[in-house]
Parts: C-alpha cells; structure tokens; sequence
C-alpha cells in the first residue's frame, strides 16, 4: 500500500501541494483535476523525483520520502512519464529487455519483447531494432514505454496521462494493457488522466485542485459529480459542494 501523509512541495516560493493525504491499495487509482493543479507533481513525488517539502510517503509501512529513484524502483515502484524520454543509441529491444531483467536468471527473447511491442499496437518487426531517439514519434515512443512498463511488470506503477499522443490507438486497447498488467502483477496502477473512459475503470478517484485534494472516494461517487460539469457540482479543497 502506498500512504500519503500531510505531503507538501513547495517549488521556486509556490506551494504545489499542500497537506495532501490519501493512501492507495486498490487495483486501478486516477488522479485527475484541472491542468496546474498538481496532480503531475504528485506522480513525479511517488517516483522519486521531487522530494517533499514536509511530509512522509510510505511503501507498505516502510518510510521512503528520502529514497532516490534507483531505491524506490527496487522495492518495486515504475514511472510512465507524460513525454517520455529518448534514448539515442540504444534499441527498442534494449530498453524493453533492460525493463524485465531476468526471468529464471536469463534476459528475455527477442520473441518476448516483441510479444510486448505487440501488445501496445506496435508491429514488432518495425520496431523491435530501431533505435529509441528523434526517429520516432511521440506516439510511438509513449507505446513502447508503456510495453517497458508491462515487461518491468511492477508492484506499483504510475502513468502520467498515458493516453497523450497515442490518438490512433483505441482506448480500449489501452485499457486492456493496464488490466493485463494488473493480473500479471495484482500490483496498484496510478494514472493521472483527464479521459472519462480511463476514469470510468478505476476503483479509486482522487481529484486534485489548487495543491489540495478536492474528493476522493469510489468511482461510482466521484464520476458522475465529475461528469456534470459547469452545470453541476463543483469541488473545492474542503469539501464537495451540493448542486
């Protein structure tokens, strides 16, 4: 189980977050809210990346708020970013082969990499040799870190907005990775999204505004308070406002 416990961060004099609590054990988490609210800050906190300004972040109990990267992903935490990172000179197969490790103390096959590519839309034999550098579109490069993620195969994953930039791609076959994924694992999947059909699949919905958590609670609250737009409820840091 993952634990937020009264996290702050502050960055260049603002305050990003401010005493944001909430723990995570179900299978599918989204965290949502509008653009600048903070919700990118809170993935890049569970990752490693930033560093809370007050607060603890926990991992099955265990204290990791001043853990590297390196540290967090070794006790089983991965990160899908927003715009995912390129990697001049090494191959598809590289870093899919990188993100698995070894199974019964050998490196996957060519043939299971390409299994992964596959599983994200991607014909493999297209892919499997190139390299992860300006070649390749944003699009594609945000597949193929979703198939490194697969392979990783983590206790807790977060995706930042996963759907940017993959149009082409059905959501239901991103959906399908994700579930895939969790019964490979049976490990919690955080993902920052905006999209209703991402929403509408998570047990949890946490929504986010001006550094504060805004509602939280099952889908079956949350969603349709969201779904009602300007016409409906509105959420403020405190509380949920009545229609």
């Amino acid at each position: 189980m993952l634990e937020f416990q009264n996290v702050s961060f502050t960055a260049d004099s603002a305050d990003i977050l401010r005493n944001v609590s909430f723990t995570v054990s179900e299978r599918f988490v989204a965290v949502t809210g509008p653009n600048g609210s903070g919700k990118s800050t809170i993935a890049k906190l569970i990752a490693g990346i930033y560093t809370p300004t007050s607060g603890k972040i926990l991992l099955d109990g265990v204290d990791i708020t001043d853990l590297s990267i390196t540290e967090r992903a070794r006790m089983g935490i991965s990160f899908a970013f927003q715009q995912p990172v390129r990697f001049k000179g090494l191959t598809v197969k590289d870093l899919i082969s990188l993100a698995a490790g070894k199974v019964d103390g050998k490196k996957i096959s060519a043939a299971d990499a390409c299994a992964y590519l596959s599983e994200v839309g991607l014909c493999a034999r297209e892919y499997i040799d190139r390299e992860v550098n300006a070649s390749l579109s944003g699009g594609e490069l945000k597949r193929i870190e979703i198939a490194m993620t697969m392979a990783r195969g983590s206790q807790l994953t977060v995706f930042d907005e996963p759907e940017a930039g993959i149009d082409l791609w059905s959501f239901n076959n991103l959906i399908d990775v994700f579930r895939k994924m969790y019964d490979k694992t049976k490990g919690s999947i955080i993902i920052i999204s905006h999209q209703e059909r991402i929403l509408d699949i998570a047990d949890k919905i946490i929504v986010v505004s001006g550094g504060e958590i805004a509602a939280m609670g099952e889908k079956n609250e949350i969603l349709p308070e969201l779904l009602k737009g300007s016409g409906g409820c509105r959420f403020t840091a405190s509380r949920k406002e009545d229609c």
